[in-house]
């Protein structure tokens, strides 16, 4: 088993990523709100307070997270987030990691 999670930097695009999981044989995952410590570090001022409610409100990233039983779900997963999101290497588009579970209870096996 493996735990795949993949922070992406832009909501836009949760709905298609979830999608393609789905394809990639993802039966379930995990949606979190997150923010990082960059975002945290360098808040300031909505421009929301400054000229009204009319200014787009900031958003944060959405982290997903994923048990699956074989890497090449994993390998099938991330090929399917990049045709969506583009190069995870470039900025701005994500992070995607994976990494084997050595003991999992709760999740039923295929």
């Amino acid at each position: 088993m493996f735990m795949i999670m993949f922070v992406l930097d832009d909501p836009e695009f949760l709905d298609r990523i979830l999608q393609s999981w789905t394809e990639a044989q993802i039966k379930g995952c995990t949606i979190v709100e997150s923010t990082g410590s960059y975002r945290s570090h360098h808040k300031h001022v909505p421009m929301r307070y400054a000229y009204g409610s009319e200014t787009p409100v900031e958003q944060g990233n959405v982290t997903i997270f994923a048990i699956v039983e074989h890497e090449d779900i994993v390998r099938a997963c991330l090929e399917a987030t990049e045709r969506i999101v583009g190069n995870l290497d470039e900025p701005n588009t994500g992070v995607f990691a994976a990494w084997p579970l050595p003991i999992v209870k709760g999740v039923p096996i295929s």
